[in-house]
């Protein structure tokens, strides 16, 4: 992750000599208001790649989401929390029909989520056959998505836990090496890296606060990506899903339900797009026929690969998902503030994309001439 953190330190030096507002505590605001629901759905497309596969059809399926919310919603007047509900069992539905069609009927995953990314585009155009839905500004999903901030007593109390939970999470890790018979971390280095990340943090809540501070929706896709880094990382489930990206043969001879984890990826990359297209129609509070089309789909998947995931499986991280967001946010603001043709910012996006893919590509044949994987 660490060359992504530098690629995003430069992009961000490069715009500030340019334009000193790129990195104004408003700007800072906006670009992680925007980012979150892209990075929600890309936060899916990260599972799916782990295993070595690929989910084409996100898009289409958060605007077929956020239409179904719409529609309960606004023109049949259901409870917010039954429209959600609603919306993100489409999105799980759909990922386990595109799982039965993996296992059980062989279909290649690039094959039947074209088909989705197709048909769910059709789908979001028969739903909204008279052209656009207007989700009400004062419901409550449209407030959680543009105008809720934590107070900075709330914000403060957030970086204290977060820290602390930190902390604690890395003496753990010191006993259970002990438990094992094996060498544990230097505590001098957690301490000083928990120092770092509670002041770290402390300074940028202070600078965020100048403007409207911790949006609630990025606080949400924060604790998303820590979620899915804690099941990908310390559970049986997250182990099984690194294990049959690296060699699916050997996972299932190992006595891995390979299936059933299959089932699971497809699953909840579908609902994360489900709840990303919500929120995305929530924030514009508009859902139109062309909600989750244009640069949705491959903005969730170049931000997943930017961010240090594998196209090849086996390899990657929640946390790709945000790195990779945010630097495709970034990059997109800078242009914006440079006032740069949007055709400038596909050519970019795309470069960065290529460039990300080619060091994966490196990295993976140096680890295989070395007999690392």
């Amino acid at each position: 992750m660490m060359p992504v953190v530098l690629g995003l330190i430069i992009i961000g030096t490069v715009f500030y000599l340019y334009e000193p507002t790129f990195l104004s505590s408003r700007s800072l605001v906006s670009m992680m208001l925007f980012a979150a629901p892209v990075g929600i759905i890309s936060l899916g497309i990260v599972i799916v790649l782990l295993l070595g596969e690929i989910d084409l059809s996100v898009g289409s399926v958060s605007g077929f989401a956020a239409a179904v919310m719409a529609v309960l919603l606004v023109d049949q007047g259901r409870s917010l929390w039954l429209a959600m509900g609603a919306a993100i069992l489409v999105g799980a539905v759909i990922g386990a029909f595109y799982a039965a069609l993996f296992v059980w009927v062989g279909v290649p995953s690039f094959v039947f989520s074209l088909a989705g990314l197709l048909a769910f585009e059709g789908a979001l155009l028969w739903v909204l056959s008279d052209g656009s839905i207007n989700v009400p500004r004062d419901s409550g999903i449209a407030e959680f998505a543009r105008n809720k901030f934590l107070t900075d007593g709330q914000a403060y109390l957030l970086v204290a836990v977060v820290t602390l939970a930190y902390l604690g999470s890395r003496l753990w890790a010191i006993r259970q090496r002990r438990a094992a018979g094996l060498t544990p971390p230097n505590l001098l280095g957690i301490i000083l890296k928990t120092a770092a990340l509670g002041l770290g943090l402390a300074w940028l809540t202070y600078y965020l606060g100048i403007a409207r501070g911790w949006g609630y929706l990025p606080v949400l896709f924060a604790a998303l990506v820590v979620l899915m880094d804690f099941l990908l990382r310390r559970t049986r489930w997250g182990r099984h899903l690194f294990a049959i990206g690296g060699n699916e043969e050997a996972a299932r001879r190992s006595g891995i339900r390979v299936g059933l984890v299959y089932c699971s990826a497809f699953v909840l990359c579908s609902a994360f797009a489900a709840l990303g297209g919500v929120l995305a129609a929530a924030q514009l509070t508009s859902v139109s026929q062309a909600s989750g089309t244009g640069d949705t789909n491959l903005t969730a998947i170049a931000a997943a690969v930017i961010g240090g995931t594998s196209l090849f499986g086996g390899r990657g991280s929640a946390y790709a998902a945000m790195l990779g967001i945010l630097v495709l946010q970034a990059i997109e603001s800078g242009l914006n503030l440079m006032n740069v043709d949007s055709d400038v910012r596909f050519i970019v996006t795309g470069g960065v994309l290529l460039l990300a893919v080619a060091i994966d590509s490196v990295a993976r044949r140096a680890r295989s001439s070395s007999g690392r994987g």
